[in-house]
């Protein structure tokens, strides 16, 4: 019997595609009463057993090594925890012209977000940029996530009536950095196991994510908070996003230029620190947020696509830069295999 394959024609990638049906079922079919706590626990153990995944899965000697590279990741970090929430902070004038004051604070919160590992590594590779640079910087983003991002939403976020309390950075810990850390202590003895399955944790990956936006979407139709939302509206904040896109790309390459660093680490800090992860985004807004997280998350799901069409253009663009640039092979060289000429896939959904 043929596998079903998804049309590789359609502008979308299958995840995102995934993504979109689960919130036309959350519409159509939310879950209420009985089945919405029996939806939230499921959930919530989901996004448990993904950091633990994601704990056990992150070599701490890789992390411990790419140290010697601290002025790449502190870039990184500078642009996902500083820049990004400062042009976050300055989209509050365009409220309410073209974001009301909930879509706003669904974008400041995607601009406290870590940073992607997977599609950051992807795309540096397919660019010809530093690979082990970027593995360790989203890494490093994406560890420092789970203690910056709860707190600089309750720094920011504290007054804008999103219901954030200590309690709710407290959930973060206990859901999210418990587990990772978990992951890490028995990493070890099960790291085998885990890598051994990559198929298998590819898909406890996205459908942990899936269950998380039933769960968040299906609490927001219930309580009405989508008739909040018009077309006129999604428009500006897809206008605003791609203003945010557009003027990150900008800052990390110019900024990285007059850094000094080399076309390689460049590429990495482009990519790195322009991206945001949905992955870890979606499960701390349930959290953060509890009956609001499906409008708050609204941002993040629409930048994320955004920003993975973008920057599959930039990477191939680069890509093609590189090759131009580099010697002619000598005739003396082996041919490289197609194979190992082929650049990676970029798998979206992921972190």
């Amino acid at each position: 019997m043929r596998r079903l394959r998804y049309p590789s024609w359609l502008p979308v990638d299958p995840y995102i595609a995934a993504l979109l049906g689960t919130v036309l079922l959350a519409a159509l079919l939310p879950a209420r009463g009985t089945g919405a706590h029996l939806a939230g626990g499921a959930s919530t153990g989901a996004v448990g057993l993904l950091f633990f995944l994601y704990g056990v899965r992150l070599s701490t000697r890789e992390a411990m090594d790419g140290l010697r590279h601290w002025r790449l990741h502190g870039t990184v970090l500078a642009a996902t925890f500083v820049a990004f929430p400062l042009l976050g902070l300055a989209s509050g004038g365009l409220v309410p012209f073209l974001l009301t004051p909930e879509l706003h604070t669904g974008l400041l919160f995607l601009c406290l977000v870590p940073s992607t590992i997977q599609s950051s590594i992807a795309f540096t590779s397919v660019a010809r940029g530093n690979v082990a640079a970027a593995i360790c910087a989203g890494s490093f983003s994406s560890l420092a996530g789970l203690v910056i991002t709860p707190l600089l939403a309750a720094l920011l976020l504290g007054g804008s009536g999103a219901g954030l309390s200590a309690h709710a950075v407290l959930g973060i810990v206990l859901q999210l950095l418990v587990p990772f850390m978990a992951g890490q202590l028995l990493r070890r003895w099960i790291a085998g196991f885990v890598t051994g399955h990559k198929k298998v944790l590819g898909l406890v990956d996205r459908g942990s994510i899936l269950l998380v936006v039933y769960t968040a979407f299906s609490e927001g139709v219930v309580r009405g908070i989508w008739h909040q939302v018009t077309p006129l509206r999604l428009l500006g904040l897809v206008l605003v996003e791609a203003l945010l896109l557009a003027a990150m790309l900008g800052l990390t390459t110019y900024g990285s230029r007059r850094l000094g660093f080399p076309r390689e680490d460049r590429v990495a800090i482009v990519f790195a620190g322009s991206k945001k992860s949905l992955a870890a985004g979606l499960p701390m807004a349930t959290v953060l947020f509890g009956a609001q997280a499906g409008l708050m998350v609204l941002p993040l799901m629409l930048f994320h696509q955004m920003q993975l069409m973008v920057c599959a253009v930039l990477a191939k663009r680069w890509a093609r830069q590189a090759e131009a640039a580099a010697p002619a092979a000598s005739p003396a060289a082996p041919a490289a295999s197609p194979a190992a000429a082929r650049p990676r896939e970029v798998v979206a959904g992921r972190r």
